[in-house]
Parts: C-alpha cells; structure tokens; sequence
C-alpha cells in the first residue's frame, strides 16, 4: 500500500513534498504527497525512457492540458502538472484512497452483480466525461479502475495516447493491456470512444467472472482471440451477459454508448432503477481495505543517511632488504666514551631534537 521512498526516488516534485511510494507503471511511478492547504494527491513521475522522446513530451502536454478540462465524478481530477519542457515530466491527481479493481479480484475475487453493474454505470459516466472533451482513454483496464466508499475512480485516461507513437512503440514497446484492447487496437485501426467501451466490456466480464474474456497467455496468442474468436463468457454470470456481450461486439458501431450503459445498469432488475453507492455497494472486506488507505502517512521519509567515507588505508614501511651482507671490519673500533656532563639544555625560542636510540621527541617553546 505505502511504500517507503527508494534511493533512487526523488524526494520532492515540482514543490510536491514526497512521503511514500504509491505503486509503480509501465509509464512511470506514483507517490503520495500533500498539497499545501493539506489535501492528499498522487504525484506521477514518467519514466526517463519516455522522457527523453521529444514527440512524447508534445504529446504529453497535450494529453494533460485535456485531461484537465475532465470533471466527471467518477475519475480522478488531474490537478497541476509540469517538467514539459527539461527532466521527468510529471503530473498530480487527486489521491483516491482505494485499491485498484485488479487487486479487489486478485485478492477477493469476482464480485456481486449488483456491485458489478454500479460499476458499470459509474464508469460509463466516467467515460461519458471523457469523451466529451474529445479525449479517449486507451487503456481502460481493472488496474486503471480504483475504488473508493462513494463509488468507482478512472485514472490515467489518454495518458496512453502520448506514447503511442514515441519512439519505443517502435522498438516493441506496447501501449495499453492485451486481454482489455479493442480489435481495432490490435490491429493499428481508428481509435473512437467505443474502443473504450470494448475495454469496459473485457473490465466487466474479469470482476464478474474472475477472469479476462480472452483468456491468457502469450500477447500474440491472446491478440488473435481478440481479433478473430468470440468471448469466452462462461464465468460470467447470466444476468451480465448480455450487456457484456454487446459491449465486445468485433465492430465499434455495434456496440452500445456510454448513455446507453448507463441505463442498461440502472434499469437493471438486480440495481432497481437507481444507481446508489450506498455503504453496502461493496463486499465487506474490501470497504476494510478503503479504511485502511484512509490512513495516511503524515510524517515525511527521514532523510537518507550521507554515504560514509572511504577509510583511509593504514599505510605500514617495507624495509628495504640489502642486496648484500654488510661489510664487518675484522677489528672494529673501540666506542667512544661516554660524556661525563649532560647536555646543556636548548636556549629559549629554539628547537631542540634528541633521538637517544629510539623515537625523536620535539619541544617547542
């Protein structure tokens, strides 16, 4: 949930004070910070490999001067933004403090119907918002999905679109998920605002059934079922159906609007005609989970330590080995005799050194 700040994370952002790592992206990486009236949001930092493509930071630019003309209640309000221009370029969004719709499945599995089609219906308005500032999102999927007590938050939208025609994407670099891409996206074709619905299709049938529609496995293999086979619904219960598999029709124009889900959801026989995130709209444990992103860290990362110092290696003489035994006169000479008056000691302001058969000692005055 919280994760502490790496070495190698920024401490601050664009004056956004860090205090915890979020998660991290293909894109980039996520962190928790505040802003200065105390409102917690979520700074997302875009990696260095996009940063360093000019088409991607025009791009990008566009995207979030978009994105912030989106108010839909049901996403994340792209709140400030900057480094467009030199380093990472980043943006801030408001912090929802809930798990993504990929990890409430991972860990708890398929949800209730009823939950199900509230989803439906607050995504679809999400979209709805979307869409009408001429933006689609790209990549809609259970991970770009967060859910909080009042009701589901899409993140991240166009976001995709900045990268998808950098120089990466060339060099098999894939933008968006496989098991949620539209056929029109996997074959390189027009992307509409019913791509979106495709991925809203592929989402709904993974919380409902607990698995993707087009099964797993290798990106090609699951590409050509997406393209060519029909959904595998079979874990999809028989209330959904339908809606789903209008959603993931093979051709755009056949698949219903985001208006059109919206009321599909609320005249549902399961939902009763209203759309309500009461307190009950999720399965317990998973409201356990909101309370608990609820409590936020308030207190900054300490500082990282300063790298020690190198010691300084013990640096010990070699003595030098003589190429050959010293010369010993055959009589040597007799020592002279000792002195039989000290030393006078040294004047006053002057130095005096005396190494009697050992170490020297030094005064000095």
């Amino acid at each position: 949930m919280f994760q502490p700040l790496l070495p190698d994370d920024p401490r601050e952002v664009g004056g956004y004070r860090l205090f915890a790592r979020l998660g991290s992206g293909g894109m980039g990486r996520v962190y928790l910070s505040y802003t200065p009236g105390g409102r917690p949001v979520a700074v997302k930092v875009v990696r260095p490999e996009f940063a360093e493509d000019g088409e991607f930071r025009r791009r990008f630019a566009q995207e979030v001067s978009s994105a912030q003309r989106i108010h839909g209640l049901y996403t994340a309000q792209v709140i400030d933004s900057g480094g467009l221009d030199s380093g990472a370029p980043w943006l801030v969004t408001s912090y929802v403090p809930g798990p993504s719709l990929q990890q409430v499945v991972r860990e708890h599995g398929a949800l209730p119907v009823r939950t199900v089609l509230l989803l439906v219906g607050g995504i679809a308005e999400a979209l709805q918002a979307i869409h009408s500032v001429a933006v689609v999102h790209r990549d809609l999927k259970p991970a770009n999905v967060l859910v909080a007590a009042d009701g589901p938050r899409v993140i991240d939208f166009g976001i995709a679109r900045a990268a998808d025609a950098t120089a990466l994407t060339g060099t098999g670099y894939r933008i968006g998920s496989p098991a949620f891409m539209s056929p029109e996206q996997a074959q390189g074709g027009p992307i509409t605002p019913a791509t979106d619905v495709f991925a809203l299709g592929s989402l709904t049938a993974y919380v409902a059934g607990g698995a993707p529609p087009f099964g797993d496995g290798p990106e090609s293999a699951v590409l050509y079922r997406v393209v060519h086979e029909e959904p595998d619904l079979g874990s999809v219960p028989a209330p959904l159906r339908e809606l789903v598999a209008r959603c993931l029709a093979k051709a755009p124009q056949d698949r219903p609007t985001p208006p059109e889900l919206i009321r599909a959801a609320r005249e549902h026989p399961v939902v009763g005609g209203q759309l309500r995130f009461g307190e009950d709209w999720l399965p317990g444990q998973v409201n356990t989970e909101i309370t608990r992103r609820a409590d936020l860290p308030r207190t900054p990362p300490t500082p990282l330590p300063a790298p020690a110092a190198a010691p300084v290696p013990t640096v010990v003489p070699v003595p030098t080995m003589p190429s050959a035994p010293p010369v010993v006169p055959a009589h040597a000479p007799e020592p002279a005799p000792a002195p039989t008056q000290a030393p006078a000691p040294p004047a006053p302001g002057r130095r005096a050194a005396g190494c009697p058969g050992g170490p020297c000692w030094w005064w000095s005055w």
